[in-house]
């Protein structure tokens, strides 16, 4: 009697994890160098729709410059120094396609890049054809289901994302305050030594003058 209930569960589950898999997805974090170029390349058929979101989480201006090429090499996509942005299209042919990062206007600031890249769209839990009844309320649950954690991941990466530049920022504020300390810190010791020596020269003087005119 258990296996016999545990049966449909475990259908719904394989279909779960089949329509996770059909639609290609490429998140990737990455170091950017100063005066560097970052390319990827994604075999694409025609007519697949998919959308590049990237966002620059650390360095400099947390900008960059993106391009998006199709297999013929017209740009279908360019910006110049963009902290973030999104750009969905449509495979017009068959081939390989080719997106790019750059950070060569940047002279000495590496970046740390966040892109994702998602070829395809994710399939209906549950094919319409073939089908002669609704959704039982199991199956309308699973499809909810499935829909709210794909929310939470995004959400997750989103937060993560602010999370990891926030740091960035106040790891960077962190580090110009102790160095404005530290000259602070320096000019008082000057300003502190100048006067001890300024005030000794100025007693020793009149000191002096007092001794020459007594006598």
């Amino acid at each position: 009697r258990g296996s016999r209930s545990a049966g449909p569960w475990r259908r719904l589950l394989l279909v779960v994890a089949l329509a996770a898999c059909a639609a290609r997805a490429s998140e990737i974090t990455f170091e950017l160098p100063d005066n560097a170029k970052q390319c990827f390349y994604e075999e694409i058929a025609q007519g697949t729709k998919c959308t590049l979101e990237f966002q620059v989480i650390t360095g400099g201006h947390y900008d960059v410059d993106c391009r998006l090429e199709d297999p013929d090499g017209t740009v279908l996509y360019k910006e110049m120094k963009k902290q973030y942005d999104s750009f969905t299209f449509t495979a017009s042919r068959n081939g390989t396609y080719k997106f790019c990062f750059s950070n060569e206007f940047s002279t000495f600031t590496h970046k740390t890049v966040y892109f994702d890249f998602q070829v395809g769209e994710d399939p209906p839990l549950f094919p319409s054809e073939n089908r002669v009844t609704a959704l039982t309320q199991m199956e309308s649950a699973c499809v909810s289901i499935h829909e709210a954690l794909k929310s939470v991941i995004d959400y997750q990466t989103h937060f993560r994302l602010r999370e990891a530049q926030g740091r960035s920022r106040a790891e960077d504020l962190n580090t110009r305050v102790a160095y404005w300390s530290i000259g602070e810190a320096i000019i008082l010791l000057v300003v502190s030594v100048g006067q001890v020596f300024l005030l000794k020269s100025f007693f020793s003087d009149k000191r002096t003058t007092t001794t020459r005119v007594g006598s």
